[in-house]
């Protein structure tokens, strides 16, 4: 069953949370722990450093988990080409516009950056679950 989006706003931005799509990474975590603290109930505190900041460190995530809004803004841009990235024993990460299609045609996504399972254990597919962590050892 999927997980529901979370959204933590402050006055002059708003980070949404996909958690079907976080493979814990901690980039933002290690970014910015002030704003990005998971042992809090509530984890994202985006009131807790500068909106540019929290922007530039929600930007590193490799999967698309973490998006920012502006208030009266639109999304930051996207680089118009896909860059894809193969993680040692990991997913793909795909960072830029990117369109996820089945076999069909059928969309299952648009976004701006997604890890993709490579090991065929995720539970969330075509998306890693970190599934291949628990499958190394």
């Amino acid at each position: 069953m999927p997980k529901r989006l979370q959204v933590y706003e402050a006055d002059a931005i708003t980070v949404s949370f996909d958690p079907n799509l976080c493979i814990h990474a901690r980039d933002c975590v290690r970014g910015l722990p002030a704003v990005f603290d998971p042992t809090r109930p509530r984890w994202i505190r985006p009131g807790a450093a500068p909106a540019d900041q929290v922007a530039e460190v929600v930007a590193r995530c490799p999967t698309g988990a973490l998006r920012v809004r502006r208030p009266g803004g639109d999304e930051p841009a996207v680089p118009p080409a896909a860059t894809l990235t193969l993680k040692p024993g990991g997913p793909l990460l795909v960072r830029g516009r990117v369109r996820i299609e089945t076999e069909g045609g059928e969309l299952i996504a648009e976004m701006e950056a997604a890890a993709l399972c490579r090991c065929g254990h995720t539970a969330n597919p075509p998306f890693c679950d970190g599934s291949h962590e628990r499958i190394a050892s």
